[in-house]
C-alpha cells in the first residue's frame, strides 16, 4: 500500500471546461485514429490516470488485464476518484470525470502538481468510445460503482459495499461501432507498460492476458534504477564504449529534469524524451535544451583537452550524437503539447531548465571521469572526420548523377513516363531476373534496376563507406532524392518502389539488406507508403491446360485438397525469378491487375530500430540468441 499523503482531493478539485458531445462524432481528433493505434490509446489513457497518482506519490501498484470479450480492466491503489457531489455539475465527481470532456483534477487546484496535462480528456473519451464501462472506487472504507454505455451513465453512483483498501478500478469494452477491428496486441501494451515502469521509480505494474485460457500470459515490471535501467534496456544488443553512464537529476524553476546517456559503437543515435511520463516522440523544447547542453560542454572539453586544434573548429551536434543513447525525462506543471496526440513539447521554460540541469551535471561528470571523457570526445572527432569524407563522397555521387542526367546507371531500364505518381521501379536481384523483368515490364510506367549480388550492409558502416558501393550509388541516383542532408522527397522519381527478390534464403537476405538501407537513409519513402515487396509465386500447379500459381505452402495444400482425387497435375517449385519466362513473370508478379504487393510500413519505429540493430549490427551475441529462440517457430526452411 502506498504511503498516505496529506492532499486535497475531493469534488472541489475537479474543474469542468466543456461537454462530451464531439467525441463519438470525431474520435480521431481525440485518440489519433480508430485503427489499432487509437484502440491501444484507450488503454494508455486509463493507465495514465493511475500513473498520475503514482507520480504524486499516492499509488505504487497498477494491474492491467486483457479479458475475454474485448474487455480491459485497470486497477490501481491510488486515492480513488472522488465520489462526492460536484458543486458546478450537481452530480457525483466520479460521473463528472467519466462523462464530461476536460473534467479532472489536472485542470486546476492542488490535486496534481504534475500530470500529462490532457488526461482529463482521456478517461471521458474512453468512456464515450466504449460500448460498456464500469468504474469502481474504494475510498474511506466504502466501495462505490457506476456503469456507462457509450459515454452515458446507466444509473447514479451507488455505494455497493465496504473495502479496506483504496483505489480505482476501470473496466471497459471498446465500441465496435467506432473500432471496426477490436484486437489488442499484448506485445504493444507490454512495451508501453515496461516503458512507464522504467520512468516511474518504485511503481509495480502487473499485466495479465486472460483472453485465451490455454495461453495465459503474465508479466511483472518493477525497476529501481529508473532512466538508467531504461538506458541499459535501450542498449541491449549494442556494445557500450565507455564504462560509466552519465546520470543527472535536478530541478530548475519548478521543473524536475532527469537524464541518462551512454555511448555505443553504433553509428545511429537513439534519443527518447518524456514529459510527465508521456513519450514525446517528436521531441520538443526539453530535448532541444538537452542537445544544446551536450554540444556546448563536449566542445568546451574537446578544446580544453587539445582535441580540437583549429580555433574556429567546432564539433556539430550530429558529430557528438553519433552512437549516443539518451533518455531525457522531465516533470512539470501544465505542459503544452503540440498536436492532439502529445508528441512534441512546446514550453520554452522546459528548454532552459533542461539545458541548465544537464550542463551543470555534465560538467561535473566530464571532470570526474577523464577516461570516459576522452573516449566520448575521440568518438565525436572521428565522426567529424567521417562526416567531411562523407560530404565529399556524397557530392561526387550527386554531381555524377546530375552530369549523367539521371539516365544512369547503364543497367537501369527506365520507364518513359516522367510522372512520379504513375511510375514504379523494380529493384531486382541478379542479372538473369533483371533480363526477364525487362522483357516482361510495361515500358511506359515500369523501370527495372538489377542489383549485382548482395549490397553493402549499411547498418555497419558510415555514409562515406556506403557511398563507395557502386550498387548503392546506382540506387541513390536512380531514385533521384539524393541522401542525408540533401535528401528531398519531392524529387523522388517513382511513387512505387518494389523490391523483387527470389523466395529463398539468399533472396531474403538481399531483401533485408535493402530494407535496412531504406529504413536508415530513406525512411520518408517508407512513411509515405512508397516502398513495396513483390510477391512472386512459390509454385505453379499445372492441371491439363490450366495453370494456377500459389504463393505459399498453405495455399498449395488448400488448392490440392479441393481437387478431385483422380485429377492429374504437376507441381513446379520456383527457386528463383530467373526460372520464369517473361510472360509468367508479368502474369504473376508485375501485372498491376493480378499481382500481389506488400506495402512496407513501420508502426513502431523504435522497435524497428532495435530490430535492425540486433539483426544487422556488429554484435553477434544478440543475433545468435534471436536465431536460437526463433528457430522453433520456423515451419519451412530453404537450405
Amino acid at each position: 500500500m502506498a504511503k498516505e499523503k496529506v492532499s486535497s482531493y475531493s469534488a472541489k478539485d475537479i474543474f469542468v471546461l466543456e461537454g462530451l458531445d464531439p467525441v463519438r462524432k470525431r474520435p480521431g481528433m481525440y485518440i489519433g485514429s480508430t485503427g489499432q493505434a487509437g484502440l491501444h490509446h484507450l488503454v494508455y489513457e486509463v493507465v495514465d490516470n493511475s500513473l498520475d497518482e503514482a507520480l504524486g506519490g499516492y499509488c505504487d501498484k497498477i494491474e492491467v488485464y486483457l479479458l475475454p470479450g474485448n474487455q480491459v480492466k485497470v486497477i490501481d491503489n491510488g486515492r480513488g476518484i472522488p465520489v462526492d457531489l460536484h458543486e458546478k455539475t450537481k452530480k457525483s465527481a466520479l460521473e463528472t470525470i467519466m462523462t464530461t470532456l476536460h473534467a479532472g483534477g489536472k485542470f486546476g487546484g492542488d490535486a496534481y502538481k504534475i500530470s500529462g496535462g490532457l488526461h482529463g480528456v482521456g478517461v471521458s473519451v474512453v468512456c464515450a468510445l466504449s460500448k460498456n464501462m464500469r468504474a469502481e472506487v474504494c475510498k474511506e472504507g466504502s466501495r462505490y460503482a457506476q456503469e456507462y454505455k457509450q459515454g452515458k451513465p446507466v444509473a447514479q453512483v451507488k455505494k455497493i459495499g465496504e473495502c479496506k483498501q483504496r483505489g480505482t478500478t476501470i473496466i471497459f469494452e471498446p465500441d465496435i461501432e467506432i473500432f471496426k477491428e477490436i484486437s489488442f496486441d499484448s506485445k504493444k501494451l507490454l512495451a508501453h507498460l515496461r516503458q512507464q515502469a522504467y520512468l516511474t521509480k518504485g511503481i509495480r505494474i502487473d499485466f495479465y492476458d486472460e483472453r485465451d485460457k490455454n495461453n495465459l500470459l503474465e508479466y511483472h515490471f518493477y525497476f529501481e534504477g529508473g532512466v538508467v535501467s531504461y538506458l541499459k534496456y535501450m542498449n541491449k544488443g549494442s556494445k557500450t564504449v565507455h564504462p560509466n553512464p552519465f546520470y543527472c537529476l535536478g530541478e530548475k524553476e519548478g521543473i524536475t529534469v532527469e537524464a541518462a546517456i551512454q555511448y555505443t559503437d553504433d553509428y545511429e543515435m537513439k534519443e527518447e524524451s518524456f514529459t510527465n511520463n508521456i513519450f514525446t516522440i517528436e521531441g520538443g523544447t526539453h530535448l532541444t535544451g538537452f542537445r544544446a547542453a551536450l554540444t556546448r560542454l563536449i566542445n568546451e572539453y574537446a578544446r580544453k583537452g587539445g582535441f580540437l586544434k583549429e580555433a574556429e573548429l567546432n564539433l556539430t551536434g550530429d558529430d557528438i550524437r553519433e552512437g549516443l543513447s539518451a533518455v531525457v525525462s522531465i516533470k512539470m506543471r501544465e505542459p503544452q503539447f503540440e498536436g492532439q496526440t502529445k508528441t512534441k513539447l512546446g514550453n520554452p521554460e522546459a528548454r532552459t531548465a533542461t539545458e541548465n540541469v544537464v550542463a551543470e551535471a555534465l560538467s561535473d561528470y566530464l571532470e570526474r571521469y577523464p577516461q570516459d571523457t576522452k573516449i566520448i570526445i575521440e568518438k565525436a572527432v572521428l565522426s567529424y572526420k567521417a562526416r567531411k569524407a562523407a560530404k565529399a563522397a556524397k557530392e561526387t555521387v550527386l554531381r555524377k548523377g546530375v552530369m549523367e542526367g539521371l539516365s544512369l546507371p547503364g543497367k537501369l531500364a527506365d520507364c518513359t513516363s516522367r510522372k512520379p505518381e504513375e511510375s514504379e521501379i523494380y529493384i531486382v536481384e541478379g542479372e538473369s531476373a533483371g533480363g526477364s523483368s525487362r522483357q516482361a515490364r510495361n515500358r511506359k510506367f515500369q523501370a527495372i534496376l538489377p542489383l549485382k549480388g548482395k549490397i553493402l550492409n549499411v547498418e555497419r558502416v558510415r555514409l562515406d563507406k556506403m557511398l563507395s558501393s557502386e550498387e548503392v550509388k546506382a540506387l541513390i541516383i536512380a531514385l533521384g532524392t539524393a541522401i542525408a542532408d540533401d535528401f528531398n522527397l519531392e524529387k523522388l522519381r517513382y511513387h512505387r518502389i518494389i523490391i523483387m527478390c527470389d523466395a529463398d534464403s539468399d533472396g531474403n537476405h538481399i531483401k533485408t539488406l535493402l530494407l535496412t538501407l531504406f529504413f536508415r537513409h530513406f525512411k520518408p519513402i517508407i512513411d509515405m507508403g512508397y516502398l513495396y515487396l513483390a510477391q512472386p509465386p512459390l509454385y505453379k500447379i499445372q492441371m491439363g491446360k490450366e495453370a494456377k500459381y500459389v504463393y505459399s505452402d498453405d495455399q498449395k495444400e488448400e488448392l490440392l485438397k479441393g481437387m478431385k482425387n483422380d485429377a492429374k497435375y504437376s507441381i513446379q517449385r520456383y527457386k528463383g525469378l530467373g526460372e520464369m519466362n517473361p510472360e509468367q513473370l508479368w502474369e504473376t508478379t508485375m501485372d498491376p491487375e493480378r499481382r500481389v504487393l506488400l506495402r512496407v510500413t513501420i508502426e513502431d519505429a523504435i522497435d524497428a530500430d532495435r530490430t535492425f540493430d540486433m539483426l544487422m549490427g556488429k554484435e553477434v551475441a544478440p543475433r545468435k540468441r534471436f536465431i536460437q529462440t526463433s528457430a522453433k517457430s520456423v515451419k519451412n526452411l530453404d537450405v
